[in-house]
């Protein structure tokens, strides 16, 4: 990570006062310290080997199953491929769950039995269900192949990559678990098939599409767990433009810090206000609602580096538009892009976000900022005048 994207983080945290808001939050980890009634303790030993795991533990009928929807690309030898993740839970919920919604109404300024309560338990849900590491998911691509994905990590997430049949580029195919009824959750995703060559557009989440204040602790709390997931201003208006003007079969890829366990909130967004595409998600902190703040605020400019490197692996051909916004690490992960991979990056767009709540520190917006970002990028690539958006 660059030293002025890390010294721009510690500042908005310190502005923020993040670190007090983290430490007086409920600490409920999911990772459990012993083998729940579920795991035996052999599975508790191998699902340290995550996918080489040689016995991996089955589906059962009262667990929960996420699929996550995907984009389809063909790999050197011209096979169809896709990156195929899943997550498995056991449904009950931690028994502290009460304790946790009041803590974060009392973040927000509810008051106690305040309805709102009821929408932060139904969020919450994802973050204090015990996670099921080793587990192995079978599933139906497009009613007909059938795949094994995992056996996930210790952080119940698995994610491979598998040869799929082919399908007409720009289409998009269905695949559904099988699993033992009774299992809940996302049980099916989508495939999106995207040919090498044309456009693709690879976008962030928050403050860059929707209203998450990632500047403010107590105003990440409120947007995730009490607020309705609102859209930026302008801006679905300007990515159906965006995808009339790539055609319809471009790629979408949706970049966020967020974890894993905001995929169900974040898809229903993305379905309600935007063109479809893959939401890449974080899967380095399941264990605290606190470390909501922490993925979203830390270390933001290295692992977007690193994620737009993988959808350079997989269309390399491609002519990508990134967009972003100034309030985390994008301009610089953007201008990393941009000089590892020459020619690759046709357009960067930076929405500059004005209201002070959400940028946190205003150098965030000083030019010399987005030069020493867009360094040796040809400024018809680079955003020379970053749009205004409070």
């Amino acid at each position: 990570m660059s030293s002025q994207s890390a010294r721009l983080e510690q500042e908005t945290r310190r502005h923020g006062h993040f670190s007090d808001t983290e430490s007086s939050l409920a600490s409920v980890s999911t990772i459990q310290a012993q083998p729940s009634r579920k795991e035996h303790k052999l599975t508790h030993l191998l699902s340290y080997l995550g996918s080489n795991n040689p016995l991996p533990a089955l589906i059962v009928a009262d667990d929960v199953v996420w699929l996550m929807d995907n984009v389809a690309f063909r790999d050197r030898a011209g096979n169809w491929a896709a990156e195929f993740v899943g997550c498995a839970f056991d449904h009950r919920a931690s028994p502290k769950v009460v304790d946790i919604v009041g803590d974060i109404a009392d973040k927000v300024g509810l008051s106690r039995d305040d309805q709102e309560e009821g929408t932060i338990e139904q969020r919450i849900g994802p973050f204090v269900m015990e996670i099921l590491p080793g587990r192995q998911i079978k599933v139906d691509f497009d009613g007909k192949t059938q795949l094994k994905l995992g056996p996930g990590g210790r952080n119940g997430i698995s994610s491979d990559v598998k040869r799929i049949p082919k399908a007409p580029g720009g289409s998009l195919v269905t695949t559904t678990a099988n699993v033992p009824k009774g299992v809940v959750g996302m049980l099916k995703m989508q495939t999106f098939f995207a040919e090498p060559e044309g456009w693709a557009v690879i976008s962030d989440v928050d403050d860059t599409i929707k209203i998450t204040q990632t500047s403010d602790p107590v105003g990440i709390l409120k947007s995730t767990f009490v607020s309705e997931a609102t859209p930026v201003r302008g801006m679905p208006e300007l990515y159906r433009q965006i995808r009339e003007l790539v055609t319809p079969s471009a790629p979408f890829f949706y970049l966020t810090a967020s974890p894993y366990n905001l995929y169900p909130f974040l898809r229903g967004f993305r379905d309600q206000h935007f063109p479809f595409g893959q939401l890449i998600l974080r899967d380095s902190s399941w264990q605290t609602i606190s470390g909501l703040l922490s993925n979203l605020t830390l270390g933001t400019e290295a692992y977007k580096t690193d994620r737009i490197a993988k959808v350079h692996s997989w269309l390399p051909k491609r002519n990508l538009i990134l967009i972003g916004d100034s309030t985390q690490g994008d301009p610089e992960a953007y201008g990393n892009a941009c000089r590892a991979f020459p020619g690759w990056i046709k357009l960067v767009l930076i929405r500059k976000v004005t209201d002070i709540a959400a940028i946190g520190i205003r150098e965030k917006n000083e030019p010399q900022r987005f030069e020493k970002a867009f360094d040796q990028v040809p400024r018809y690539v680079r955003p020379a005048h970053p749009s205004r958006n409070g």
